[in-house]
């Protein structure tokens, strides 16, 4: 229904009309649906396979990463416990005279995060790239003194 067909047209409906316009052209998109940089990211993590150890003195996640420089790869901690390992695959640029005829490996944003156990160092993080692999080493932090007991003197009053 155009209010302005009614002859009603202040900038009040006018402002009204058109949220319910917009609201009806959105109609097939749920108001709670995600954002487009969540999608993005969903599908980077998802397309990001790693495997993660444990030894004795350290965690170690290593993650296959054919073809990138150090410089296409990033390795950060976040909120204090978060391990993010992000970077970016980039297309090869095409020369004169040369097409594609099948393009198969995956190119764009990849991205992974692990929360970190309590005890680790996150002062104490390596990266290294070899050969298309790239091993990220968490040292673990020093178990904790045990408390011995504590004597407390008892006085005679």
């Amino acid at each position: 229904m155009d209010l302005r067909l009614m002859g009603i047209d202040t900038p009040l409906l006018h402002t009204l009309q058109h949220i319910m316009d917009t609201a009806a052209n959105d109609s097939d998109k749920p108001m709670n649906a995600p954002s487009r940089d969540y999608v993005r990211d969903a599908k980077a993590m998802a397309a990001t396979p790693a495997d993660v150890k444990e030894y004795p003195n350290s965690y170690v996640f290593i993650m296959d990463m054919p073809g990138l420089k150090s410089g296409d790869i990033k390795v950060q901690v976040e909120e204090d416990n978060v391990l993010l390992i992000s970077g970016e695959r980039k297309r090869e640029e095409e020369k004169d005279g040369v097409k594609y005829i099948r393009m198969e490996r995956r190119v764009g944003k990849f991205m992974r995060k692990f929360t970190l156990p309590e005890n680790a160092n996150t002062d104490a993080i390596s990266a290294v790239c070899q050969d298309g692999v790239l091993t990220v080493t968490v040292e673990k932090l020093p178990p904790p003194e045990p408390k011995k007991p504590k004597t407390i003197e008892v006085k005679i009053a």
